[in-house]
């Protein structure tokens, strides 16, 4: 599946980078410490987390993410928006917990990783 059809199938909402949701998902990584997502997660995972500043950006740029998933309806600060933009990196909202969120993204790709 790529980042349109899970954005359709989990009703979220693209908030940057709306040309680079064809991207293909190779699963999901859901945390919030950003030096453990830039150990564990893959090429091409979706994201999930609740940080909402700019350093997601370069995460996600680092480790080729296809988008990041902010959970709780969080909403990115105005430098965060500006940065994804300028790097194509998709931001995507869902007012969902990371936890259901997590188990309906899994639903979707099943065991990729």
């Amino acid at each position: 599946m790529n980042v349109r059809e899970i954005v359709d199938a989990l009703g979220l909402r693209v908030l940057t980078a709306p040309q680079k949701l064809d991207v293909e998902v190779s699963g999901g990584y859901t945390s919030d410490l950003l030096s453990d997502v830039m150990a564990n997660s893959r090429e091409k995972n979706i994201w999930i987390t609740l940080q909402v500043h700019q350093n997601i950006v370069a995460v996600a740029k680092l480790k080729d993410l296809a988008a990041i998933l902010l959970v709780n309806n969080r909403a990115p600060e105005e430098e965060t928006v500006k940065k994804a933009e300028e790097e194509g990196v998709p931001i995507l909202q869902t007012s969902e917990t990371a936890f259901v969120i997590s188990g309906k993204l899994y639903a979707q790709l099943g065991s990729k990783d």
